[in-house]
């Protein structure tokens, strides 16, 4: 699975890594990605969506029915 969020499309980051010396090793940012299960009530099912933090306090914010519906515009298949 990549490590990406469903709902706001992040994706991890990519810089160096700077040793004492100067030194530049690559190295990537993660994300917080996590499993969250929502219950969708117009379907009568749950979904399990992968989110990072900041999509899970937007899911708090806009509702679950709204979430789903960006995700699906972005072509993310639920």
């Amino acid at each position: 699975m990549s490590a990406q969020c469903m709902l706001t499309g992040a994706q991890p980051g990519f810089g160096n890594r700077i040793s004492h010396s100067h030194r530049r090793t690559s190295r990537r940012f993660d994300l917080n990605i996590q499993t969250k299960r929502y219950w969708l009530p117009s379907e009568g099912r749950h979904v399990r969506l992968r989110l990072s933090a900041r999509g899970i306090k937007t899911v708090d914010t806009i509702g679950v029915e709204a979430a789903v519906a960006r995700i699906r515009a972005r072509g993310v298949k639920i």
